[in-house]
Parts: C-alpha cells; structure tokens; sequence
C-alpha cells in the first residue's frame, strides 16, 4: 500500500528543513523527527540519506507506507 503524503511536499521539506526533521514529522515519524531536531538531521547524515531516499521513492510515513506520488 502506499502512503497518502506527498513526495513532493516531503522531498521540499527535507531539501529546506531536513536538518531539524520537518519531513519527518510531515509523515508521522514523531519519534525519529525529534532525534533529527535535537541533533541537527543527525549529525547531517540521516538528512542527506533521507533526501536521497525521498529522491529514490523508498522514503516510507509511519505506517511503513512508501511516499511514491508527487
């Protein structure tokens, strides 16, 4: 199944304010969006990889659904 998100509005979240986790937070991830705002996309790594995975269409919300439609 797949997400009703959009991989546009996450991938633009992410590209602008990757580093404090708003995309994740845009997908329910409340958890991991957190770790993202207190350290920084996590150490600017897990922001550029979700970035690329956004890109790649692999980036999954919450419920473990993939953000596919732009």
């Amino acid at each position: 199944m797949y997400s009703n998100k959009s991989r546009l509005i996450t991938f633009l979240l992410c590209l602008f304010l990757g580093e404090f986790g708003i995309h994740r937070f845009y997908v329910g991830k409340i958890g991991t969006g957190m770790l993202w705002l207190i350290s920084n996309g996590f150490l600017g790594i897990g922001w550029i990889i979700d970035l690329v995975m956004i890109i790649g269409g692999s980036f999954e919300d919450k419920n473990g659904n993939k953000i596919i439609e732009w």
